[in-house]
């Protein structure tokens, strides 16, 4: 079997979303996914990824992974160069799961559950799908509420964090990870937090204890936002809410400083979707800086690479926790590594986003049942995306090779 054409398309509607597709003189057809820095990635697969893929097995995952990601520039870092390779990897393994009739957990060693507990990232239905950068400007939030869009899960922590946890724990979800504190981060750039602004962002807290007690795990966000001294503050101002882990309180540009933090209170710290390969991940580690390993199989390197960083973080006594906030197929890919990982502590996702427009872009996606996620059935992946995406007047699909 060869590669005989490399796809991307990504679609106006969801820009920052890129899907990679690799055709194959067998007719198998991988599928992968990355997520931000659409239009670069894209250009890096042709450009770069393309000439060296077409002709070559898709088999050979781990020397396809290596050269890929020993590139002089890119290397370590969850830039242009390693979210491409990361997008291939996962159609390569795609591909591996097809032609051998498998699912992709099998091939990663075989399952060690059935399925993985998550918990829900309270975003809405246009969360982080405009713009590609973190912060209040990609919120997303509706002018008015839709009932006919009832997981406004970004309104729901806003305004009544206590009625959204007992929405969730309905559904047997009881995980919940919000984001209060981005509003003072942006107006001080992350140096200082005042009494008012802290009140405020300690309510949703308040009323998730009052409505549900401890039946909620209240996952505590931070995306990187914060100086050491007032992330310090704020840690310690919700200690007493008994957070179940606090996130990327800090840039993973000094680890010394994370582990500082870490020092500094009980709580677990995860992260970091920001860090890729084993390279990135073992400072972390060594420094004791964080107590939950939290990677992007879009970001990281792939699934070879994500196998890789989960193995290392066992070696330390570490449970993963996959990062998702992105798209169905790297959802997918996640959970497929989750079900796989022996140290998986629970998979994210966003229900917002799983009960809406996921669905409209792919064929199957991961079932949930009563707060349990678990692969969907058949080999690679086992899904694919919806027929006729291509056609779309908002996409822009771009093939090298002997494309169809």
């Amino acid at each position: 079997m060869k590669i005989t054409a490399v796809e991307t398309l990504s679609l106006g509607e969801f820009p920052n979303v890129l899907w990679v597709q690799l055709h194959t003189d067998a007719g198998l057809v991988g599928l992968g996914e990355t997520f931000y820095a659409v239009a670069p990635v894209a250009a890096h697969i042709h450009e770069t990824c393309a000439p060296y893929l077409l002709g070559k097995d898709p088999l050979r995952i781990e020397a396809h992974n290596r050269h890929f990601l020993d590139t002089y520039l890119g290397f370590n870092s969850v830039g242009v160069e390693m979210r491409a390779a990361s997008a291939i990897d996962i159609a390569l393994w795609d591909l591996f799961g097809q032609a051998s009739g498998q699912p992709i957990y099998q091939l990663l060693g075989g399952a060690t559950r059935d399925k993985v507990r998550v918990y829900n990232t309270c975003a809405g239905y246009e969360y982080v799908r405009k713009k590609p950068v973190q912060g209040t400007a990609n919120f997303g939030l509706p002018a008015k509420r839709e009932p006919k869009r009832p997981y406004e899960d970004l309104v729901g922590f806003r305004t009544d964090a206590g009625a959204l946890a007992e929405s969730l724990l309905e559904m047997g979800i009881r995980g919940m990870k919000i984001w209060p504190f981005d509003e003072a981060a942006e107006a001080s750039r992350g140096t200082d937090i005042s009494p008012a602004e802290l009140k405020k962002a300690l309510r949703p807290f308040e009323q998730i204890r009052k409505a549900v007690g401890d039946r909620m795990d209240i996952h505590v966000e931070f995306h990187s936002m914060w100086q050491l001294p007032v992330a310090i503050r704020i840690a310690k101002a919700l200690e007493p809410f008994d957070p179940y882990w606090y996130e990327d309180p800090l840039k993973m540009s000094n680890l010394d400083a994370l582990a500082d933090y870490a020092r500094r209170t009980d709580v677990w710290v995860t992260a970091s979707e920001t860090l890729a390969t084993r390279w990135g991940f073992r400072p972390l580690f060594e420094k004791q800086a964080a107590s939950v390993c939290m990677l992007d199989v879009g970001w990281a390197g792939g699934l070879s690479e994500a196998r890789k960083i989960a193995a290392m973080a066992e070696a330390y006594h570490l449970p993963v926790a996959p990062h998702d906030c992105t798209g169905p197929v790297l959802l997918t890919a996640s959970v497929h590594l989750s079900m796989h990982c022996p140290n998986t502590l629970v998979q994210e996702m966003v229900r917002a986003f799983y009960y809406d427009w996921y669905g409209k872009l792919v064929t199957a996606l991961p079932p949930v049942k009563n707060g349990q996620i678990t692969a969907p059935k058949g080999p690679g992946l086992g899904t694919r995306l919806q027929p006729g995406l291509e056609k779309r007047k908002d996409a822009v699909r771009r093939v090298s090779g002997r494309g169809k």
